[in-house]
């Protein structure tokens, strides 16, 4: 397992992917408490959500987490913006039915930027990690992210209820296997070809 300390910044055509750290606490609290960014996330996340929660989060959960080796945080920023948070996406080792999660900030939605952060995450989860399969609850409700999962290969595995910060409601699990991903990148470069 590599060392979370040496987690390294991941990269895709659009995006840069730095380790999450606690200097991006403002601007996640500046982001974040939005009931668009929040209303599909599981109902751990406090809501309304504290003047500190940012903080919190960052120092108390999420670096932690990162040391212990259970959990991988990625900030989002843009090539043309590195400065600028705009989301952040998660592997968790530590629940075996919920090893991904992302937020982005809706005023960069619908131009792809998450597919490519999933794909690239993903790929350290199967490459790096050498994780078996790779499972994502999320709302019925929540059609962007049940896209997402249809646009990165993942199949429907499961319905149950669960509890969001918007309340209970049904929920579908998300997978892919690590066989299953390797051969749709597989597929991906052939059909690219020369």
């Amino acid at each position: 397992m590599p060392d979370a300390a040496a987690l390294p910044t991941l990269a895709t055509e659009r995006l840069i992917l730095p380790p999450l750290g606690l200097d991006d606490a403002p601007a996640i609290q500046r982001i974040f408490p939005q009931w668009e960014v929040v209303r599909y996330l599981a109902d751990q996340v406090p809501w309304p959500y504290p003047a500190d929660g940012a903080r919190t989060y960052v120092e108390q959960v999420a670096l932690p987490a990162m040391r212990r080796g259970v959990q991988w945080h990625w900030s989002l920023r843009t090539r043309a913006e590195p400065d600028r948070l705009i989301g952040l996406i998660s592997l968790m080792q530590d629940d075996p039915g919920n090893n991904r999660g992302f937020w982005l900030d809706p005023d960069f939605r619908g131009h792809g930027y998450m597919t490519e952060a999933s794909e690239v995450v993903t790929g350290y989860w199967f490459d790096v990690l050498d994780q078996p399969v790779l499972r994502a609850p999320k709302a019925i409700a929540n059609d962007g992210s049940r896209n997402l999962s249809r646009r990165t290969g993942m199949r429907l595995v499961a319905t149950e209820e669960r509890g969001f910060v918007s309340g209970r409601m049904q929920a579908e699990v998300w997978e892919i296997t690590r066989d299953e991903w390797r051969a749709r990148k597989h597929q991906a470069t052939r059909s690219a070809g020369p």
